[in-house]
């Protein structure tokens, strides 16, 4: 890999970037979605404090991995064999053992998040006697997230670019495109349940991308995303229309 100055008068050379920060902006719609539904926890004078600081630690672990990018393409070699029981071996990389812990995290924290969803749903009580989330909490599961979403980007984006300095400008842009948008996304989310839900499911399903990714079974993530894309839409959809019924009834009852 590369670590000289990129020539900007070079026209490859922007392509390179703004395709590699595109990249990093889709890659990072899940991270952006973990944070937010775990930030949205926090009172919400920490919100914003917990998902700034959530995604400055993600831009600097990214870069540091850039800067340690040989060790990192070290990290595909095989060290040990996982076994089917049908006989099958697998040679597990430390990359892969990174990726199916980092799946698992994600199924099972979107899972009890989805269960707790629904026991408080139908106790009020349990509202009111929830122990509040500590900032420390928060951030050190964010930092675990990052950390596996890190390592599956800056793997990606080796196979794009050769040159480190536009992979960290790729980064550093990205995250502060993620920035800005994590706010008005953390709002929508906090404020429309079922998108809640949406958002925890679609986390249980890029867990298991990444679990199928640590057994080298490639899921293609552009048809994952492309469900998500479609889902949203229909629930926007029935946002809209749930927000025109509930005007219409509020009309026929002023009427009578």
């Amino acid at each position: 890999m590369e670590f000289i100055s990129p020539d900007f008068a070079d026209l490859g050379v922007w392509i390179s970037l703004l395709t590699l920060c595109f990249l990093e902006i889709v890659l990072g719609i899940d991270n952006i979605i973990f944070i937010s539904i775990v930030a949205g926890k926090l009172p919400e004078h920490q919100q914003r404090k917990a998902r700034n600081i959530g995604l400055s630690l993600a831009m600097v672990f990214r870069v540091a991995l850039l800067l340690c990018i040989n060790w990192i393409i070290g990290l595909k070699d095989p060290v040990i064999d996982f076994k089917w029981i049908n006989g099958t071996v697998i040679p597990l990389s430390w990359k892969d053992i990174i990726l199916l812990a980092g799946g698992l995290f994600l199924i099972v924290k979107s899972t009890l998040e989805i269960h707790h969803k629904l026991q408080s749903e139908h106790s009020d009580a349990n509202k009111k006697t929830r122990v509040p989330h500590s900032l420390g909490s928060v951030l050190i599961q964010i930092v675990l997230v990052d950390a596996v979403f890190s390592f599956d980007s800056i793997l990606t984006a080796v196979g794009l670019v050769d040159n480190v300095v536009i992979m960290i400008i790729a980064v550093i842009v990205s995250i502060l495109i993620m920035m800005l948008f994590a706010g008005p996304v953390t709002r929508i989310i906090n404020k429309q349940p079922t998108l809640q839900m949406l958002a925890l499911t679609f986390l249980i399903v890029i867990g298991v991308v990444l679990i199928a990714s640590g057994f080298h079974q490639e899921v293609s993530k552009s048809i994952i995303y492309s469900c998500l894309g479609f889902s949203l839409i229909v629930e926007l959809l029935n946002i809209r229309l749930r927000g025109k019924s509930a005007k219409y009834v509020e009309l026929n009852n002023q009427d009578m």
